[in-house]
């Protein structure tokens, strides 16, 4: 999402650092270019304007003057004044009071409403919650249908009652049907409408009163720039929002939205959608946001994605079938497969400092390419499970049977097997304490 704001930022930094001291001038005009990159990132022109203002106040004082390394205590400004404008610090969801704790689910049609309810279930649940949802949106034909289909695909009751009956009725039969069976929080999908208009407003209120929410979260997508700005202002001016979850900040927007919004309307931004799979909602963290837009990346995040993602139990066994030099295909695709449940390789790349700009050369762009991945994939499961165990009893004829059940070349499965051969090899001699050779070099080089 802020591709191109990092960008322009790493090169503004990046030319302060070349200076030395830095004079007033030189702030001066660095923060005059801040601040049209912020603009061109789309954030609303009076967070940039007083974002520039608070920055250029402790930049041209004492604290850079009489330092050493006048352009990092600027880059540290910088980041201390982002982390402030996104909201200082996390902001946790509410569920107290009484059970299950109601959490309101709103905004226009077309945003994510009904796939974030679910994505929520699902983090809910891994913080030893009972959630359940109910679908309270009569206006869209399909919504019943498809929280109850998501329901089934994560595993979460949905209570519903079809197109027939009031938003207020559903909401409150369904919280006693999810008191009388255990559950904790409800989750509450409310219907939307393609542009604010008073009928839905009239309606959304009249469910917030009916169930006094502990959350009224607003699901908006940062593609639509200021509009969701705006939008979350109107909603929040009828409703009182405690937060919002941001969705579709994996695809081109230029994050002018996650940037303003809290600065604008107060409210914080609870979630981010990252993806389409059902696990991709990400706690919004303004210190870590702030890190990845200066470049520095997120390796608390990619951690914490990784613990729930990897068993390490399930590690430790792998570690040692490659000390052994034991890895077959069986192992190498199952460890991809959980590697992009995390996310694309890009994107894993952009949140270890250092690796975001090697990330965006164009070799390395083809090297991640997520089609690659696809056809290793298609390959290994063209295989049978003796070839995947036994690299030795694929010959000829059973490279171009796998090259046809693949859709593939022969050549691609000979330099997958290839390849295969040597990081076994590389492996073996890692375990004897003997580092390859042609790795030697390239260290060296390094």
């Amino acid at each position: 999402m802020f591709e191109s704001l990092t960008d322009r930022l790493q090169g503004i930094f990046g030319g302060l650092q070349k200076r030395g001291r830095l004079s007033e001038e030189d702030v001066d005009g660095a923060l005059k270019e801040v601040r049209l990159a912020l603009l061109e990132a789309d954030v609303h022109f009076r967070v940039a304007r007083d974002f520039i203002k608070r920055v250029r106040e402790r930049a041209v004082g004492t604290e850079v003057s009489q330092s050493l390394t006048p352009a990092q205590v600027v880059l540290k400004i910088v980041n201390d004044e982002l982390v402030a404008t996104l909201g200082g610090q996390s902001s946790r969801l509410d569920w107290t009071g009484p059970v299950p704790a109601p959490i309101l689910m709103v905004g226009l049609n077309g945003q994510g409403k009904t796939t974030s309810s679910a994505k929520l279930a699902v983090r809910l649940r891994k913080m030893g919650q009972r959630p359940f949802m109910i679908a309270c949106d009569t206006f869209r034909p399909a919504a019943i249908q498809q929280l109850v289909m998501l329901g089934r695909q994560v595993g979460c009751d949905v209570y519903e009652e079809g197109m027939g009956a009031r938003h207020v009725d559903i909401a409150l039969r369904g919280l006693a049907w999810g008191r009388e069976r255990g559950h904790t929080v409800a989750i509450v999908d409310t219907a939307g409408r393609q542009q604010v208009d008073e009928a839905l407003m009239d309606e959304l209120v009249d469910v917030r009163q009916a169930i006094s929410p502990s959350e009224i979260l607003l699901v908006a997508s940062a593609m639509t720039g200021q509009e969701a700005v705006n939008v979350a202002q109107v909603f929040h001016d009828r409703l009182g929002l405690t937060g919002l979850v941001l969705t579709q900040v994996d695809g081109d927007a230029r994050g002018g939205a996650a940037l303003s919004i809290r600065a604008v309307t107060g409210i914080p931004v609870k979630f981010l959608g990252v993806g389409e799979k059902i696990e991709a909602l990400t706690e919004f963290n303004p210190d870590r946001i702030a890190s990845r837009i200066l470049g520095m990346g997120d390796m608390l995040s990619l951690i914490e994605q990784s613990q729930e993602v990897f068993d390490q139990e399930e590690a430790t066994k792998l570690k040692k079938k490659l000390l052994k030099g034991q890895f077959t295909f069986d192992d190498f695709l199952g460890q991809m497969q959980q590697v992009r449940k995390i996310g694309s390789l890009q994107s894993i790349l952009e949140m270890i400092p250092g690796l975001n700009q090697l990330s965006k050369r164009p070799e390395v762009a083809a090297a991640l390419d997520e089609r690659q991945f696809k056809r290793v994939e298609a390959i290994i499961q063209s295989m049978t499970a003796q070839e995947r165990a036994l690299l030795q009893v694929i010959d000829g004829s059973r490279r171009r049977r796998i090259a046809s059940g693949s859709g593939t070349k022969v050549q691609d499965v000979n330099q997958l097997l290839n390849q295969f051969r040597e990081m076994q090899g590389m492996m073996k001699q890692v375990s004897r304490g003997t580092l390859p050779r042609n790795l030697s070099r390239m260290w060296r080089r390094g």
